[in-house]
Formats: structure tokens, sequence, C-alpha cells
């Protein structure tokens, strides 16, 4: 497949699971579409028709507490916790296709996106008739909430994560993750890791009306001493490389695939969000390259060819 044509899905394939926060059943369906579609959710209703539809941008994110959440001013929230599922998308590949799912909130698997990559992989991938747009960073953007910060910054290469966590826990401190994120990083560094949280705040999460669906089937549960999990940890720094799955799936959210490096200091969905805004708010900090066909001998699968690309500076990825 060359990176330089749009992509979609060669068949639909179904998820069914619970929400980690709701803890209420929901199927999620991925279907095929057409070019410049880009990702776009359709809500159903008890009867399995379509109610609601809407794009998968951060313009239509109305919330980042512990998870991402899309909807709009006029009807409230529509479905929650898509952050996986973006990150499968955007990890692999995947330019255009419609979920249809029949509950306010997605499915948390096992916390990862490893039933994501299964059911993508399951549909397959393929080209579509039209080149590959990118959202291009063109100038630093960053944003600072405490002690933590993201930082976007011109990457001509393709879509570079860069993650940093502390936390004030013996088992995970200080851990850090980069890489430029395709298909075969995707998979290796970040697609098998689960979200995580700590006995500690259970109690509070409950009584606000979180983690209703957590086990320990789908969060890997920190205790003061150890991993309550049986089975332990899947890598030595999971927290940090989920993290990272968090970010390119919040970053996803930017109406074309990322052209920019990302960095990411003991952030969380919240300053995600904010980064991304920060720099769709700013109009000379980026732009939309529109690549060709060609693809450049020795180059890995799932990379831009920049090299080649066209600027298209009447194009802007907010209002497609």
């Amino acid at each position: 497949m060359k990176a330089g044509k749009q992509t979609t899905l060669g068949a639909r394939a179904t998820v069914t699971g619970i929400g980690v926060h709701s803890g209420a059943p929901a199927s999620l369906t991925f279907h095929p579409a057409e070019a410049n579609t880009g990702i776009v959710f359709i809500r159903l209703d008890a009867k399995g028709r379509p109610e609601r539809e809407i794009r998968a941008h951060a313009r239509c994110v109305t919330a980042t507490e512990l998870a991402t959440v899309l909807g709009d001013d006029d009807h409230g929230p529509c479905v929650s916790t898509i952050e996986h599922i973006m990150a499968t998308l955007c990890g692999l590949g995947v330019d255009n296709a419609l979920i249809e799912i029949d509950g306010a909130e997605a499915p948390i698997m096992d916390g990862s996106a490893a039933a994501f990559v299964a059911a993508i992989d399951q549909a397959g991938v393929v080209a579509l008739p039209a080149p590959r747009r990118y959202t291009k960073v063109l100038k630093p953007i960053r944003v600072e909430k405490g002690e933590a910060y993201g930082e976007l910054t011109p990457y001509d290469r393709g879509f570079r994560v860069d993650v940093t966590i502390d936390f004030p826990h013996e088992l995970i401190g200080q851990q850090s993750i980069a890489f430029e994120v395709g298909p075969t990083t995707f998979r290796r560094e970040v697609a098998r890791a689960r979200t995580f949280g700590f006995m500690r705040d259970v109690s509070r999460l409950w009584s606000a009306g979180y983690a209703r669906g957590s086990s320990l089937e789908n969060t890997v549960v920190v205790a003061d001493d150890r991993v309550l999990n049986p089975e332990g940890l899947r890598y030595a720094d999971e927290f940090v490389r989920h993290k990272a799955l968090d970010a390119i799936g919040d970053l996803a959210l930017a109406g074309a695939p990322l052209l920019g490096a990302y960095k990411s200091v003991k952030g969380g969905h919240k300053l995600n969000h904010a980064i991304l805004c920060a720099l769709i708010a700013d109009p000379s900090a980026w732009t939309v390259v529109e690549a060709k066909s060609e693809v450049r001998a020795g180059r890995s699968r799932g990379h831009a060819d920049i090299t080649t690309a066209t600027v298209l500076p009447a194009y802007r990825a907010d209002l497609s």
C-alpha cells in the first residue's frame, strides 16, 4: 500500500465489551468509508437505527476528564472513551471509517488497543483513489499547565511522539518513550499497553461516576507496594506506553494525520486536547499538505511520503 493514498477498511468488523467508566455494555462496528470522509462515529438508538452522527475532530470534544468525549453543544455528549479507537486507526494508517456504536461509551476491552488492532486486521486496510492529506505543523506550539507541558514542533518525516510521565509512586516514577508512529512501531511499542489506576483512588472515582466498569481484566491496578493484576505488567514501562497510546489517539483528532512531533511531559487527555486546540487556533502554525502517490525506495510502510508533498494553503482540516 502506498503511503500517498488515502485508506479505508476492506470489510466491516465488530467488537463488544463494557465501558470502563459506565460499566454499560456496548457493541462497536467499523465500516469502510469513501475518501475524504474521515472518521465518523454513528450513535445507534435502542432499535439499532442511526440516532446521531459526529465527526472525530478536536472541535467536537466536549470533555477530557479521564477520557476523551465527543459531542456538541446542542445535544451534549455522543460517545466517550474514543482515544484507543482513534489511536488504532491512526497507528495502522486508516484515514476513513464509519464507526457505529450502540452505547454512550466505547468498550474498553482489555484496557489496551489490542482488540481494535485485531478488528482492523480482520477487516483489512485498502487504498482509495485519492491522495492522503496531512495536517503539517509549521512552527512550535506549546501549552503549559503547572508542571505539565505539551509541545508540537515541525517534523517532516511523519508523526513522532515523545512522552514522559512522573508519578510519586515507587512502581512508576519517571518513565519516557519516544518513537515515530507507524503500523510496525504502533503494534510493537504501545498497542498492548493497558490503562492503569491506583487502588487508593477507587472510592473517589466511583463516587464521581467513573471507573464503574473497571476491573483487573481491563485495568492495571496499582496498590501501595505492588501491581494487583496476577499476570503483572506487559512491559516494564507499561504506564508511559499507555500514556503514549492515549496521546496518539487524542492527537488523531486533528482532522487529518499529523505531520509533526509531539512532546508531552506529565500530560494527559486534557493537555493533549489543549495543544491540539492551540494549534488549530493559530492559522500560521499549520497547513495541510497533500501527498503524491510515489513512495521513496527503502521507506517502511506507514510512513508519509513527505518529500513530494504539495502544500494546499486554501484547505484547512477543521473546515473539511
